[in-house]
Protein backbone atom coordinates (compact mmCIF):
# COMPACT_ATOMS: atom_id res chain seq x y z
CA UNK A 1 0.00 0.00 0.00
CA UNK A 2 2.69 2.10 0.53
CA UNK A 3 4.36 1.43 -2.44
CA UNK A 4 1.20 2.38 -4.33
CA UNK A 5 0.43 5.91 -2.61
CA UNK A 6 4.22 6.76 -2.87
CA UNK A 7 3.53 6.62 -6.86
CA UNK A 8 0.06 8.36 -6.93
CA UNK A 9 2.33 11.45 -4.79
CA UNK A 10 4.91 11.45 -7.72
CA UNK A 11 1.82 11.16 -10.40
CA UNK A 12 -0.30 14.14 -8.45
CA UNK A 13 3.25 16.05 -8.05
CA UNK A 14 4.16 15.61 -11.86
CA UNK A 15 0.80 16.56 -13.20
CA UNK A 16 0.81 19.94 -10.96
CA UNK A 17 4.75 20.55 -12.50
CA UNK A 18 3.13 19.90 -16.17
CA UNK A 19 0.22 22.03 -15.91
CA UNK A 20 2.61 24.84 -14.32
CA UNK A 21 4.67 24.43 -17.31
CA UNK A 22 1.92 24.65 -19.63
CA UNK A 23 -0.21 27.57 -18.03
CA UNK A 24 3.54 29.44 -17.39
CA UNK A 25 4.37 28.88 -21.04
CA UNK A 26 1.19 30.01 -22.47
CA UNK A 27 -0.20 33.25 -20.32
CA UNK A 28 2.81 34.20 -17.97
CA UNK A 29 3.70 33.30 -14.47
CA UNK A 30 2.12 36.44 -13.03
CA UNK A 31 -1.23 35.56 -14.71
CA UNK A 32 -1.67 32.47 -13.85
CA UNK A 33 -2.98 31.14 -10.29
CA UNK A 34 -3.41 27.97 -8.14
CA UNK A 35 -6.88 27.59 -8.90
CA UNK A 36 -5.88 27.57 -12.35
CA UNK A 37 -3.01 25.40 -11.91
CA UNK A 38 -5.68 23.31 -9.75
CA UNK A 39 -7.85 22.64 -12.95
CA UNK A 40 -5.42 22.32 -15.16
CA UNK A 41 -3.84 19.44 -13.04
CA UNK A 42 -6.99 17.96 -12.29
CA UNK A 43 -7.09 18.35 -9.07
CA UNK A 44 -8.08 20.63 -5.56
CA UNK A 45 -6.50 24.03 -4.89
CA UNK A 46 -5.92 22.16 -1.47
CA UNK A 47 -4.18 19.50 -3.13
CA UNK A 48 -1.51 21.88 -4.72
CA UNK A 49 -1.08 23.36 -1.52
CA UNK A 50 0.13 20.38 -0.35
CA UNK A 51 2.28 19.96 -2.72
CA UNK A 52 4.00 23.63 -3.03
CA UNK A 53 3.14 26.57 -0.73
CA UNK A 54 3.33 28.93 -3.65
CA UNK A 55 3.80 29.41 -7.24
CA UNK A 56 7.78 30.36 -6.59
CA UNK A 57 7.64 27.11 -4.87
CA UNK A 58 6.93 25.15 -8.20
CA UNK A 59 10.20 27.38 -9.80
CA UNK A 60 12.00 26.01 -7.23
CA UNK A 61 10.92 22.67 -7.80
CA UNK A 62 12.09 22.90 -10.95
CA UNK A 63 15.27 24.41 -10.24
CA UNK A 64 16.07 21.40 -8.25
CA UNK A 65 15.06 19.05 -11.29
CA UNK A 66 17.31 21.08 -13.12
CA UNK A 67 20.36 20.18 -10.50
CA UNK A 68 19.89 16.61 -10.66
CA UNK A 69 19.74 16.15 -14.36
CA UNK A 70 23.26 18.02 -14.62
CA UNK A 71 23.94 15.73 -12.01
CA UNK A 72 22.98 13.03 -14.39
CA UNK A 73 24.87 14.21 -17.44
CA UNK A 74 27.74 14.46 -15.72
CA UNK A 75 28.13 10.97 -13.39
CA UNK A 76 27.33 9.51 -17.16
CA UNK A 77 29.66 12.08 -19.48
CA UNK A 78 32.82 13.10 -17.52
CA UNK A 79 34.91 11.70 -15.29
CA UNK A 80 37.29 13.53 -12.27
CA UNK A 81 40.53 13.81 -15.01
CA UNK A 82 38.17 14.66 -17.68
CA UNK A 83 39.70 18.84 -18.69
CA UNK A 84 37.70 21.46 -16.62
CA UNK A 85 36.34 23.08 -19.92
CA UNK A 86 34.87 19.59 -21.05
CA UNK A 87 33.23 18.88 -18.13
CA UNK A 88 31.81 22.63 -18.05
CA UNK A 89 30.29 21.92 -21.20
CA UNK A 90 29.03 18.96 -20.26
CA UNK A 91 27.51 20.89 -17.39
CA UNK A 92 26.17 23.70 -18.98
CA UNK A 93 24.89 21.90 -22.04
CA UNK A 94 23.12 19.72 -19.93
CA UNK A 95 21.62 22.73 -18.09
CA UNK A 96 20.72 24.33 -21.70
CA UNK A 97 18.98 20.93 -22.58
CA UNK A 98 16.80 21.22 -19.50
CA UNK A 99 15.87 24.94 -20.06
CA UNK A 100 15.18 24.57 -23.29
CA UNK A 101 12.49 21.89 -23.47
CA UNK A 102 9.96 24.21 -23.40
CA UNK A 103 11.35 27.80 -24.93
CA UNK A 104 8.63 29.99 -23.28
CA UNK A 105 8.70 28.38 -19.87
CA UNK A 106 12.84 28.07 -19.84
CA UNK A 107 12.61 31.80 -20.45
CA UNK A 108 10.44 32.56 -17.32
CA UNK A 109 12.40 29.81 -15.58
CA UNK A 110 15.72 31.79 -16.55
CA UNK A 111 14.42 35.11 -15.29
CA UNK A 112 13.01 33.93 -12.29
CA UNK A 113 15.76 32.21 -11.24
CA UNK A 114 18.63 34.82 -12.11
CA UNK A 115 16.25 37.84 -11.04
CA UNK A 116 13.88 36.29 -8.47
CA UNK A 117 11.38 38.37 -7.77
CA UNK A 118 9.42 36.20 -5.22
CA UNK A 119 11.92 32.87 -4.74
CA UNK A 120 12.60 32.56 -1.25
CA UNK A 121 15.81 33.57 0.09
CA UNK A 122 16.15 30.33 2.45
CA UNK A 123 15.33 27.71 -0.25
CA UNK A 124 16.99 29.98 -3.47
CA UNK A 125 19.85 30.21 -1.51
CA UNK A 126 20.08 26.65 -0.87
CA UNK A 127 20.08 25.76 -4.26
CA UNK A 128 22.87 28.39 -4.93
CA UNK A 129 25.15 26.17 -2.21
CA UNK A 130 24.36 23.14 -4.41
CA UNK A 131 25.36 25.16 -7.56
CA UNK A 132 28.61 25.81 -5.91
CA UNK A 133 29.36 22.39 -4.09
CA UNK A 134 28.89 20.98 -7.00
CA UNK A 135 31.21 23.25 -9.23
CA UNK A 136 34.21 24.12 -6.90
CA UNK A 137 35.00 20.22 -6.55
CA UNK A 138 35.91 20.66 -10.47
CA UNK A 139 37.97 23.62 -10.37
CA UNK A 140 39.72 22.19 -7.29
CA UNK A 141 40.48 19.19 -9.30
CA UNK A 142 41.73 21.38 -11.66
CA UNK A 143 43.75 23.31 -9.69
CA UNK A 144 45.37 19.98 -8.79
CA UNK A 145 45.69 19.18 -12.84
CA UNK A 146 47.71 22.19 -13.33
CA UNK A 147 45.00 23.93 -15.16
CA UNK A 148 44.03 26.71 -13.25
CA UNK A 149 45.95 28.84 -10.70
CA UNK A 150 46.02 28.55 -7.00
CA UNK A 151 45.39 31.77 -6.12
CA UNK A 152 41.71 32.34 -7.29
CA UNK A 153 38.61 32.76 -5.27
CA UNK A 154 36.72 29.58 -6.27
CA UNK A 155 33.20 30.91 -5.62
CA UNK A 156 34.01 33.86 -7.90
CA UNK A 157 35.34 31.86 -10.33
CA UNK A 158 31.99 29.95 -10.30
CA UNK A 159 29.87 33.45 -10.52
CA UNK A 160 32.16 33.81 -14.16
CA UNK A 161 31.51 30.67 -15.86
CA UNK A 162 28.08 31.07 -14.78
CA UNK A 163 27.67 34.63 -16.11
CA UNK A 164 29.41 33.41 -19.27
CA UNK A 165 26.70 30.77 -19.38
CA UNK A 166 23.66 32.99 -18.96
CA UNK A 167 25.37 35.90 -21.61
CA UNK A 168 25.32 32.24 -24.43
CA UNK A 169 21.47 31.48 -23.66
CA UNK A 170 20.47 35.22 -23.47
CA UNK A 171 22.25 35.28 -27.37
CA UNK A 172 19.95 32.00 -28.41
CA UNK A 173 16.86 33.72 -27.11
CA UNK A 174 17.70 36.69 -29.54
CA UNK A 175 18.55 34.50 -32.12
CA UNK A 176 22.20 35.30 -32.63
CA UNK A 177 22.15 31.66 -31.49
CA UNK A 178 20.09 29.45 -33.64
CA UNK A 179 20.89 25.80 -32.76
CA UNK A 180 21.95 23.35 -29.87
CA UNK A 181 25.78 23.04 -31.65
CA UNK A 182 25.86 27.05 -31.93
CA UNK A 183 25.41 27.00 -28.49
CA UNK A 184 27.76 24.52 -27.45
CA UNK A 185 30.37 26.25 -30.14
CA UNK A 186 29.78 29.76 -28.02
CA UNK A 187 30.36 28.50 -24.91
CA UNK A 188 33.54 26.55 -25.94
CA UNK A 189 34.75 29.28 -27.34
CA UNK A 190 34.03 31.28 -24.06
CA UNK A 191 35.36 28.71 -21.87
CA UNK A 192 38.30 28.36 -23.35
CA UNK A 193 39.26 32.06 -23.34
CA UNK A 194 38.40 32.45 -19.65
CA UNK A 195 40.65 29.54 -19.32
CA UNK A 196 43.67 31.72 -20.99
CA UNK A 197 43.31 34.38 -18.09
CA UNK A 198 43.12 31.86 -15.00
CA UNK A 199 45.94 29.10 -16.02
CA UNK A 200 48.97 29.09 -14.34
CA UNK A 201 51.72 31.32 -16.07
CA UNK A 202 53.99 29.16 -18.34
CA UNK A 203 57.86 29.86 -17.24
CA UNK A 204 59.66 31.13 -20.08
CA UNK A 205 63.41 29.04 -20.37
CA UNK A 206 65.80 31.03 -21.13
CA UNK A 207 68.53 29.95 -24.08
CA UNK A 208 71.30 29.60 -21.50
CA UNK A 209 69.33 27.18 -19.28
Amino acid sequence: MAGIREKKKKKTRAAILDAAVDLFSRQGYEHTSIVQLAQAARVGKGTVYTYFQSKSEIFLAFCEEQLAYVYQELAAKSNPDTPLVDQLLTMFMGEFRFASRNREFGRILMRETVFPKELTVERSGGLDNKYIDLMVPMFQQAQNRGELRTDLELILVVGHFYALYIMTIAAWYMGRLLTEEDVAMALESLFQQAMQGLAPARRIRHRDE
